[in-house]
């Protein structure tokens, strides 16, 4: 019989035929558990596999142990700048479970095993003789003139933290993203690091107003334009970028700003290669990754991971375990949850319930995220889980026990690519604004939600940001202050609507791209054979929004005051919100949520004095933002001095304001009581 009790269910009527699918996905869920903890004690225990795998010390052997799963592997050599790289010296022994050790004892080996001193592991195998990373290292270096990427032995001195007055804000509402790149973070036309970006970029990040952020490419990666999604090392932070405690040292100053850390993780795939990553490790195509085709994804021309293998769980978990424990992550960006969870990898629409449940469906990477979520969140339970997916896939937000797979937000990732097509497709005047409201609202309440306008989706070179797709080769000309420019007018005035209607409406957390908040001109190009392995467009310019003289100023300005607004006022906090009017004519849309009044007009050249229109409560409103504000880019034309009065018409129990409205103008009125001034 079903479990008709899963919340889901409840929060979700158009489940009900589905019961038995939700309980099914759950009941795997609990066996794949209760194997664990037969095996291992419990998932926390079994996420240790960092500190068995790998190297480590053993203080009762006083001797460094190095262990290596590779099943079908002939023989294993441990081998590096120790023992001058002799292939032979030091072999590994296999035990019943398909797992290797070697133990390098100190007392023969402390002048010679030492720190920072390069490392690999000769596999034999059907593939012959082959020099490898070993797959739990934790720190990777490539060599300058051969480009040879190493293991290298890492024994620093423990980091000292000093954030433990540090507390995330990761409740619904309450979080403000801030997406970025740490290589490209920098001004300078190179690869910015770790201290570089906790000097320089923390501080416009917190002074923007953002409480978190998303880091990408941390996991090291052989190719920089990858972005960071093509992984080799899982658990190795990327060296171009600094050393392990350089992001420690990061992630601490972040703490100590109140700005919390998310990781944004690939364990949806992996790279093909087989000097630096996984392929093949043990020789065959099925050691970590499924066999055949199976194990190929093609659209990303990457390796797909066996999420029902013991051994490539106990690999993934470890890998959450391990930055939560010895990073003080605060939570993770899951990549490529749509493209994980179906065989498919969400190419197919959702025609049907079954495709959500039975047709093309991956158990075992479901259970995989199911088990992710429920390890997280015990070893901390404000953890803060994200899942990029667009598949609309139930239950994706919902506990475990509920039902569902246990995320705590899920990306909207809709609302970014409508913006793109609205200002690709169709101009100013034929925007539906029916279909605005109907995309930037179109979720379920319990489907817990970050909206955003843009992210480095929409900047890579192919696409374009909202900035550059509105004003594109005029912003190289017409960005002075004293400039007057249709285009740039046009694109400001938009650029700030489209941020403002996405955050007042999108979801309950909301993020942004760095630089975007200021409009941030062209797009990026990583290094690369075809722009002559150039920095020029992987990089950030901040000396524009810092030039007094220029109107990047004015964007970056509007952003902070928004997400101010938005902050103090919880916005995100409070449920969908109440439409009070719909003018097709003006292109206007007025609503209410959280007691405050949101005026947008998107009309082109319409502007319209004495606008009236019903608001729920009676009362005296002010503004208290106004996209027109000339520090904000605008003309002034609205007095914000004044008091705005509600009145009431005879027979009609509903209550009016009146305000001018200007074109492409957004207005928030909020209500006051005159014993208390604003």
């Amino acid at each position: 019989m079903a479990h008709k009790e899963f919340k889901l269910i409840k929060q979700d009527p158009w489940l009900e035929p589905n019961a038995k699918d939700i309980e099914d996905r759950y009941h795997r869920f609990e066996n794949r558990l209760r194997e664990i903890e037969k095996d291992f004690t419990d998932i926390v225990e079994f996420s240790k596999g960092h500190k068995y795998f790998g190297i480590n010390y053993d203080e009762n052997k006083k001797a460094w142990s190095y262990r290596e799963w590779a099943p079908e592997a002939h023989a294993l050599f441990l081998t590096g700048d120790f023992n001058q790289w002799n292939e032979t010296s030091h072999p590994l022994k296999r035990n019943d479970f398909g797992v290797w050790e070697i133990f390098v004892d100190e007392k023969n080996h402390k002048s010679t095993f030492l720190h920072k001193s390069k490392i690999k592991v000769i596999v034999d195998s059907a593939k012959g003789r082959q020099y490898r990373i070993p797959a739990y290292i934790q720190r990777v270096v490539q060599d300058e003139d051969t480009k040879d990427f190493s293991g290298q032995l890492w024994f620093p001195e423990k980091f000292q933290w000093t954030d433990n007055q540090f507390q995330k804000n990761a409740k619904p509402g309450e979080m403000f993203i801030y997406e970025t790149h740490v290589g490209m973070a920098q001004e300078k036309e190179g690869i910015g690091t770790y201290l570089e970006f906790a000097k320089n970029i923390l501080p416009r990040i917190e002074k923007a107003g953002y409480n978190a952020i998303q880091l990408m490419a941390i996991q090291e990666h052989p190719y920089y334009g990858s972005f960071g999604y093509h992984v080799s090392n899982f658990f190795a932070p990327s060296s171009r970028f600094g050393t392990p405690e350089e992001l420690k040292y990061l992630i601490n100053e972040a703490h100590k700003r109140n700005i919390a850390v998310i990781l944004d993780i690939v364990h949806s795939h992996t790279v093909k290669n087989t000097i630096e990553g996984l392929n093949e490790f043990d020789g065959s195509d099925h050691q970590y990754f499924h066999p055949g085709p199976r194990g190929e994804h093609p659209q990303w021309d990457s390796k797909l991971f066996d999420y029902g293998k013991t051994e490539v769980l106990r690999f993934l978990l470890s890998n959450l375990n391990y930055w939560m424990e010895d990073f003080r992550f605060d939570g993770f960006r899951f990549d490529g949850v749509g493209s994980m969870m179906y065989f498919h990898h969400g190419d197919e629409p959702a025609t049907s319930r079954e495709k959500f449940f039975s047709e093309g469906v991956e158990y075992d990477a479901i259970t995989y995220l199911q088990l992710a979520n429920h390890l997280i969140h015990s070893l901390q339970k404000d953890t803060i889980s994200i899942a990029e997916d667009v598949t609309g896939m139930p239950g994706l937000t919902s506990t475990i026990d509920d039902g569902g797979i246990g995320f705590d937000y899920r990306l909207g990732m809709g609302i970014p690519d409508f913006w793109i097509k609205y200002l690709k497709e169709y101009p100013d005047e034929n925007w539906d604004i029916h279909e605005m409201w109907k995309v930037l609202n179109d979720r379920l309440p319990h489907v817990k939600t970050i909206c955003y306008a843009e992210s480095h989706d929409q900047a890579l070179v192919g696409d374009k940001t909202i900035a550059f797709r509105l004003m594109d080769k005029e912003m190289y000309w017409h960005m002075q202050k004293d400039d007057e420019n249709f285009i740039i007018e046009r694109g400001m005035a938009l650029h700030k609507l489209l941020r403002l209607f996405t955050i007042t409406l999108g979801g309950q957390a909301y993020m942004n791209f760095m630089g975007n908040e200021f409009g941030h001109p062209e797009w990026i190009d990583f290094p690369r054979e075809g722009n002559n392995w150039s920095y020029k467009y992987c990089r950030r310019q901040w000396s524009l929004v810092d030039n007094p003289d220029l109107k990047y100023q004015f964007l970056a300005a509007f952003d902070q005051k928004m997400v101010e607004v938005v902050k103090e006022n919880e916005i995100m906090k409070s449920m969908f919100a109440q439409q009070l009017n719909m003018d097709d004519n003006n292109k206007t849309i007025i609503f209410e949520r959280n007691n405050l009044i949101f005026i947008f007009n998107f009309h082109p050249f319409v502007s319209v004095p004495d606008y009236e229109f019903r608001v729920p409560q009676p009362g005296s409103y002010k503004i208290i933002l106004n996209s027109d504000r000339n520090k904000f880019g605008g003309h002034d034309r609205i007095d914000e001095s004044l008091v705005f009065e509600s009145y009431q018409y005879e027979n009609n129990p509903d209550h009016f304001l009146r305000i001018y409205v200007p074109n492409r103008t957004a207005i928030i009125l909020k209500k006051f009581s005159r014993s208390k001034p604003m």
